[in-house]
C-alpha cells in the first residue's frame, strides 16, 4: 500500500492513495466468481444463485446506513447520508435499489417473491452480510464511513458488468440491468462525499489506520459473500489421498488425510459419499434436507459442513461449468480451503463438535464432525 511507517501521519492525499490501493488489491472485482462473470463464463444457475443471494446484501445496505445516520450528531451529515437510504428503499413502494434488484432477479429467471422472502439465502452469505451490519453497529462514525468506501470502486465494476451482461448474457432482459445503471451514477457521488469526510476526519495515525482497516474488512466481507456463492454452485469431491475409513476402536467413520483425520458424526459420511464431483453443493444440501426426519436447518447445516470440510482439506471443488473430461486436473481449492477466515468467526460456526486431529492416534483423539 503506502510506504508510510507505522505511526506516521499521512497527508489527506497520501491517505486517499492508501485507501485506493486497498481497493485495487482487495476489492471483489478480483474475486474468481466476478472474473468469470465478467468474462461470460457463469452458468445460468450461477447467475441466478448470485442474484438471489446478493439481494440479502442489498437489504442490509439501508440497515447499515440507518445505523450510520444514528451515529451522526451533525444535521448536515444526516441530510446527506439519508439519501443513501432513499436510494435503496425508494421514496415509494416499488421504487429504489431494492425494487430494481428484484427486477434483475426476475430478468435472470428467479421468482422475485422467493428472492424477497430470503428463505434460501446461503448461510455463508447471511453471515458475511450480517457481519457488515455488526461492523457498523459496533464501530464509531469514522470507521463506519470508511467501511462504505468500497463505493469508490463500485461505479467501475458496474460499468464492466453492464457491458459483460450485454455481451455474454443476452438472455437477460435489458430492463433487468437498471440497478447496475443506477449505481454508475449513485456510487461515485456517494464515494466522493464519504471520501471527503474520511480525508477531513482521519487526521492522526490511529484514525487513519482504523479507516484503512475498516475498508480492508469490508473488502474481506464482500469476498466471503462470493466465496459462499461460488462454493454452493461448485461440485465438491474428495481431495486427493482423502479416504473414508471405519475406525473400529472409535466405532466411527473417519475421513483420513496424510497428516490428520476427521471423525464423522451424524450425516457426515453420507454427505461426503455424495461428493463425487457430479453434484453441486446446493444439490447435495437440498437432497439431504429433503430426507424424512431432516430438521428445518438441514440445508444450512450441510453447506456449513461442506465449508468446514474444505477448510480441513477434505474437499476440492469443480467449477460449475467445468467439463467432465479432465476434471481431476481442474479441481481446485476454493477460498475456504486456504484457511481464509470467515468474517464473523472460525469455520466451525454453525457446525458444533467439529475438529481435525492428526492421523496418528486418530482412534484415540479424533472428534466427530457432521450435521447431527
Amino acid at each position: 500500500m503506502s510506504g508510510a511507517a507505522p505511526g506516521d501521519v499521512l497527508s489527506p492525499d497520501a491517505l486517499e492513495a492508501r485507501l485506493r490501493a486497498i481497493g485495487a488489491e482487495r476489492y471483489h472485482h478480483r474475486h474468481p466468481f466476478n472474473v468469470r462473470m465478467h468474462e461470460g463464463r457463469l452458468t445460468r444457475d450461477e447467475v441466478r444463485t448470485w442474484a438471489l443471494n446478493r439481494y440479502y446484501y442489498q437489504t442490509r445496505i439501508p440497515v447499515k446506513d440507518s445505523l450510520i445516520v444514528s451515529k451522526a450528531g451533525d444535521a448536515a451529515f444526516r441530510r446527506e447520508w439519508v439519501q443513501r437510504i432513499h436510494d435503496h428503499d425508494g421514496e415509494r413502494e416499488g421504487d429504489g435499489g431494492l425494487a430494481l434488484w428484484l427486477r434483475l432477479a426476475e430478468a435472470v429467471g428467479c421468482d422475485a417473491a422467493e428472492v424477497e422472502r430470503q428463505e434460501h439465502v446461503l448461510p455463508g452469505v447471511r453471515r458475511a452480510c450480517d457481519a457488515y451490519v455488526e461492523l457498523v453497529q459496533t464501530s464509531d462514525l469514522l470507521t463506519s464511513v470508511a467501511a462504505s468506501l468500497t463505493e469508490m470502486f463500485a461505479g467501475d465494476i458496474m460499468a464492466v458488468r453492464i457491458a459483460a451482461f450485454e455481451k455474454h448474457y443476452p438472455w437477460v432482459e435489458a430492463g433487468g440491468l437498471a440497478y447496475f445503471r443506477s449505481r454508475t451514477q449513485q456510487a461515485p457521488r456517494d464515494a466522493a462525499w464519504g471520501l471527503r469526510y474520511v480525508r477531513e476526519h482521519a487526521t492522526d495515525a490511529t484514525s487513519q489506520a482504523r479507516a484503512a482497516a475498516a475498508l480492508e474488512r469490508k473488502c474481506d466481507i464482500l469476498w466471503s459473500l462470493l466465496d459462499a456463492v461460488e462454493r454452493a454452485c461448485a461440485r465438491p469431491r474428495l481431495a486427493p489421498h482423502a479416504q473414508l475409513r471405519f475406525d473400529s476402536a472409535l466405532e466411527r467413520w473417519l475421513c483420513v488425510l496424510p497428516e490428520r483425520a476427521v471423525a464423522l458424526g451424524g450425516s457426515g459420511r453420507d454427505i461426503l459419499e455424495r461428493c463425487t464431483g457430479d453434484e453441486t453443493s446446493e444439490a447435495i444440501a437440498r437432497a439431504l434436507a429433503a430426507r424424512p426426519g431432516a430438521g428445518p436447518h438441514a440445508r444450512d447445516e450441510v453447506h456449513d459442513f461442506l465449508e468446514q470440510m474444505a477448510r480441513h482439506g477434505v474437499l476440492r471443488f469443480l467449477p460449475a461449468g467445468a467439463a467432465r473430461a479432465g476434471e481431476a486436473a481442474t479441481a481446485r481449492p476454493l477460498a475456504a480451503d486456504t484457511g481464509a477466515r470467515a468474517p464473523d468467526g472460525p469455520a466451525t460456526d454453525g457446525c458444533p463438535h467439529a475438529g481435525a486431529e492428526p492421523a496418528a492416534g486418530a482412534s484415540r483423539t479424533a472428534r466427530r464432525d457432521g450435521p447431527q
